[in-house]
């Protein structure tokens, strides 16, 4: 019975966070020097979902990073990779590095990272000075909009919509974008796909 419920336990860790049940007081947070999970290379333990398929992108707004507003229309044009997160959620902390790398290195994908903490741009700020990253941006959508439009409610949850803003697929829980299933599922957004 022991095996069953840590079994169960690290499922629920690698596959994401419940936003209803965050850890301690509005999220409360892992340590910040834990690095969450670690995948080896182009190992996954998210879920593939094309039910979606060919949905709009909502017309939720968000706060860009510098606290103005934001839509997912803004980034139309080229497929765009959007990342449903927050600082609280393990998963979603240990693939954000993953994420940095494939934003640094396609030229042809937007990659968005979308902190759905109620706390606020101070508290998500914090996070990205903190971990340094080289080309990610911090959007937050404090009201979690996005979440609602899009009907989410397991962090970290990616879409990845092609360049007229049509969702291709989602994938809910953590996920190595820069492993060989992630590079196949994102071509999937080019007109040559």
């Amino acid at each position: 019975m022991r095996l069953i419920a840590c079994l169960l336990g690290l499922g629920l860790l690698l596959a994401g966070c419940d936003r209803q049940k965050p850890d301690g007081p509005q999220g409360g947070g892992a340590p910040s020097d834990w690095a969450g999970p670690r995948l080896g290379q182009g190992e996954s333990a998210g879920r593939l979902d094309r039910s979606h398929a060919g949905a709009p992108a909502p017309a939720s707004a968000f706060e860009n990073p510098e606290g103005g507003p934001a839509t997912l229309a803004d980034f139309r044009g080229k497929p765009l990779l959007v990342n449903l997160w927050a600082t609280w959620c393990a998963p979603c902390i240990a693939e954000m590095p993953t994420l940095d790398a494939l934003a640094a290195r396609e030229d042809t994908l937007q990659v968005l990272v979308v902190s759905q903490d109620l706390e606020g741009q101070a508290k998500v700020d914090a996070f990205f000075a903190e971990r340094k990253f080289s080309t990610l941006q911090p959007y937050i959508d404090p009201n979690m909009e996005l979440m609602t439009a899009l009907g989410v409610d397991t962090l970290p949850t990616t879409i990845l919509y092609d360049s007229e803003g049509k969702e291709v697929w989602r994938m809910t829980g953590i996920e190595d974008w820069q492993g060989a299933r992630a590079a196949e599922l994102i071509a999937e957004a080019s007109p040559a796909a």
